[in-house]
């Protein structure tokens, strides 16, 4: 089958899916904190399996977000965590924290909180289908010139789990950046993304996340779905 012609068909059923699902209540144990509250991003090295079962490592305050990213090392698919470090956590760490992330600890880098942020995000996905989530993101509002949006499938770990001592909110695949003529014209926007998930990803805890990040890489807006309490 011809890329394309597949590409229209994922984005067909993902639309269905998703429109079957719209305006459902999402299964969350907590709801998602605010699109403007603080996000904490931990970044581990795929080379420092210690780190993944550190339990002294910062938490996510009441209301707050939180993204985990194992990093690409240079030792590639020999890394220990290697299996769990999507490609683009390397330019998100770079991004973020404009250094590489060491082999050995834990980086963090956690945003301010905006009380009213310019721009609102809605994000929703549809369920499981032939290894495919459907993502819808929705936008409204203006945001500062050099902003994009991205989206990602994250994986709840709970504490205890798959070798964990904290629960972790991990990144596994992300589609961006989108910079849409819509984010400088403050005119709403929607996106649909048919995302496939890695193969050592277990589907029923991933959710969809969709954040903005200013020119400087700071995230500025984030939304969510299916929360859990932090």
């Amino acid at each position: 089958m011809h890329a394309w012609i597949l590409g229209v068909a994922l984005t067909t059923a993902c639309a269905i899916a998703l429109a079957a699902t719209d305006g459902a209540v999402p299964d969350a144990n907590t709801p998602c904190p605010r699109t403007g509250a603080v996000v904490l991003e931990r970044f581990i090295s795929a080379e420092c399996e210690a780190c993944w079962s550190d339990a002294s490592v910062a938490r996510p305050g009441a209301g707050q977000w939180l993204l985990d990213w194992i990093v690409p090392s240079a030792r590639g698919d020999e890394a220990p965590l290697s299996s769990a470090a999507p490609a683009e956590g390397r330019e998100r760490a770079q991004r973020a924290l404009k250094a590489a992330v060491a082999d050995d600890r834990i980086s963090l880098q956690r945003s301010a909180a905006r009380t009213e942020p310019a721009v609102q995000l809605r994000v929703i996905s549809g369920p499981a289908w032939s290894g495919y989530f459907g993502v819808q993101v929705d936008s409204s509002g203006r945001a500062a010139a050099g902003a994009s949006v991205w989206v990602a499938l994250v994986e709840s770990v709970g504490a205890g789990t798959d070798g964990s001592a904290v629960p972790r909110e991990l990144v596994r695949t992300v589609a961006g950046p989108f910079m849409p003529d819509e984010l400088r014209s403050g005119e709403p926007w929607r996106a649909l993304q048919a995302m496939r998930w890695p193969e050592t990803a277990k589907p029923a805890r991933l959710h969809a996340r969709a954040w903005i990040e200013d020119a400087g890489g700071r995230i500025v807006a984030m939304a969510g779905e299916r929360c859990a309490a932090p």
